[in-house]
């Protein structure tokens, strides 16, 4: 049986990995430990690539070179950890994937989405995302909460609040267009409420034979 696949999408400081955690924590006991994983990283390769994305000034890479750079850490998350738990029948529950690229590299960044897709047609093929969670918040509330983290891999932060406001509204309209995979999730209240409309999101749309 082919597990499923859940990624949770957001800008910084949308608090994309304490959710990661309270929905694993929920979903043991109705399909087992699912693989909890994150990009850029997830395989020894590819976290051997995010350490080049997350850290550094703000302008290290250009968003065609972190584009190409994240593809090839993809490529190896991919093969190694995602597709043989799927296979295996284990949900996987993922911390950013395609959908960042698409807002970070392209709708903030400028990198031609004609690009993107073709190197997700190559790379992902038919591994995508059963349900993508995308927690929404304002850039300056976000960027407000990552500073207060202290959290050393901060390049993205460095971009300026135009970019994150452009990242957030790149996330929406992949929502906007695709709203049978993606579910917008208000990430402003108090991390509880936020997993409560977290867990009705998943029980709606792939609770289905627990």
């Amino acid at each position: 049986m082919q597990g499923r696949f859940i990624t949770i999408e957001g800008g910084e400081g949308a608090g994309k990995s304490t959710q990661l955690r309270r929905l694993a924590a929920r979903l043991t006991p109705r399909v087992g430990a699912p693989l909890e994983t994150r990009e850029p990283g997830g395989s020894p390769g590819a976290e051997a690539l995010r350490g080049l994305l997350v850290t550094g000034a703000a302008d290290r890479w250009s968003p065609m070179a972190e584009t190409l750079i994240l593809f090839a850490a993809r490529d190896d998350h991919l093969a190694r950890r995602i597709r043989p738990a799927l296979s295996a029948g284990q949900w996987v529950l993922c911390d950013r994937f395609s959908d960042s690229t698409r807002a970070y590299q392209g709708a903030a960044g400028g990198t031609d989405p004609a690009l993107i897709a073709a190197l997700e047609a190559h790379v992902i093929g038919e591994t995508r995302p059963d349900l993508t969670l995308l927690l929404d918040l304002p850039a300056e509330a976000g960027l407000a909460r990552a500073s207060a983290r202290g959290d050393a891999e901060a390049r993205f932060e460095g971009k300026g609040l135009a970019f994150h406001q452009r990242l957030r509204n790149g996330f929406l309209a992949i929502a906007a267009a695709e709203p049978d995979r993606v579910c917008v999730i208000d990430a402003t209240p108090a991390p509880e409420a936020v997993e409560a409309a977290i867990w009705t999101a998943v029980s709606d749309r792939l609770g289905a034979g627990w």
